[in-house]
C-alpha cells in the first residue's frame, strides 16, 4: 500500500506577498511568476513554454502538461498578455519564453535548481528564511522540509482568484488542470 502524503501546508499568496515577490524578481522570473499566477501551470511547464505555445492574437496559451500529459488551452489574462507583448519573440517559434529557466530545466530534467532560485526570491522579498548551510550535517541531497510558500503556491493562488471571481468549481478545476474536486 502507498502511504498518502500528509496534507500539503502550501497556501495561496496574498496580494501583498505577490507585490513583494514581483518587486524583487528579475525580469525573466517576473514573467514566470505572472505566467504561473494567471495560468496555474507548474514550474516545469512554465519554464518549458515556447512561442509556439502562445497565441497572442486569440489570447490563448496551449500546453501539454508534463506531469499529467493533459492538453490544455488556457486564456491569457490581460496582465499576462501585456507582459508577454513586451518580450522579444524572435523568428523561431520553438524559442523559449524564458530562455535561462528553460536551459536550467532541460539540463537537469527537473526543476530543483529553479525551485531553489524561487526560494531565494522569497528570501529577498522577506517571505522566507535563508536555508541553513550544509554545515548542519545535512547535505544538499537531503530533501528539504516542505515550505509553506513555493512556486506551487501560485496554483493555489490562481484557484483562489478564480473562485473569488465567481468562476464555477468545474471551470476552475479545468483551467488549473485538476481532475477531481478532492484536490
Amino acid at each position: 500500500l502507498l502511504k498518502r502524503r500528509e496534507q500539503s501546508k502550501r497556501r495561496p499568496f496574498s496580494m501583498g506577498e505577490l507585490k513583494k515577490i514581483l518587486n524583487v524578481a528579475s525580469e525573466e522570473w517576473r514573467g514566470m511568476i505572472l505566467t504561473g499566477l494567471y495560468t496555474g501551470l507548474r514550474l516545469g511547464d512554465v519554464a518549458s513554454l515556447t512561442w509556439a505555445n502562445i497565441d497572442l492574437q486569440n489570447q490563448q496559451l496551449s500546453v501539454a502538461t508534463r506531469k499529467t500529459g493533459r492538453n490544455q488551452i488556457l486564456p491569457i489574462a490581460d496582465p499576462l498578455l501585456r507582459h508577454l507583448e513586451t518580450l522579444e519573440a524572435g523568428e523561431n517559434p520553438q524559442q523559449p519564453l524564458f530562455p535561462k529557466a528553460c536551459r536550467q530545466y532541460d539540463n537537469g530534467g527537473h526543476n530543483g535548481s529553479l525551485s531553489k532560485e524561487f526560494y531565494q526570491i522569497l528570501v529577498s522579498a522577506g517571505l522566507a528564511q535563508p536555508r541553513a548551510s550544509t554545515a548542519t550535517g545535512k547535505g544538499s541531497s537531503v530533501r528539504h522540509a516542505q515550505n509553506a510558500l513555493s512556486f506551487h503556491c501560485l496554483r493555489h493562488t490562481a484557484t483562489s482568484l478564480l473562485k473569488n471571481a465567481g468562476v464555477s468549481d468545474v471551470v476552475a478545476r479545468d483551467i488549473i488542470g485538476h481532475n477531481s474536486s478532492a484536490i
